[in-house]
């Protein structure tokens, strides 16, 4: 089987931060991602959880996007106009699809 090279970028954030940084990315020509809630974690700020909270307002989401390796700088600017003034992560890895038409 065939297998066809991609980038695979995940973007944890404030979940307060979702929509805007949807936005930017369909703006920037993302056509598919994935959008996870992160339980807890730990970082330059110590340990935390969403555990108790009543709200959105401090957790945390996980943005994945696989896609063809000549769109992802669009995708990186459109992320880091984001992610630049408020608390997250990018993160990418090379991966390998099936099928290449989907992304």
């Amino acid at each position: 089987m065939e297998m066809h090279k991609a980038k695979r970028v995940e973007i944890t954030i404030e979940a307060v931060m979702e929509t805007r940084l949807t936005e930017a990315l369909i703006k920037a020509g993302v056509t598919g991602f994935t959008i996870l809630p992160v339980l807890a974690g730990s970082g330059r700020s110590g340990q935390w959880s969403r555990e108790g909270q009543v709200s959105r307002a401090g957790g945390m989401i996980n943005v994945v996007c696989i896609i063809r390796p000549e769109r992802l700088d669009a995708l990186l600017t459109a992320a880091f106009a984001v992610v630049e003034r408020h608390i997250g992560v990018v993160s990418v890895t090379d991966c390998e699809v099936l099928r290449a038409e989907r992304f």
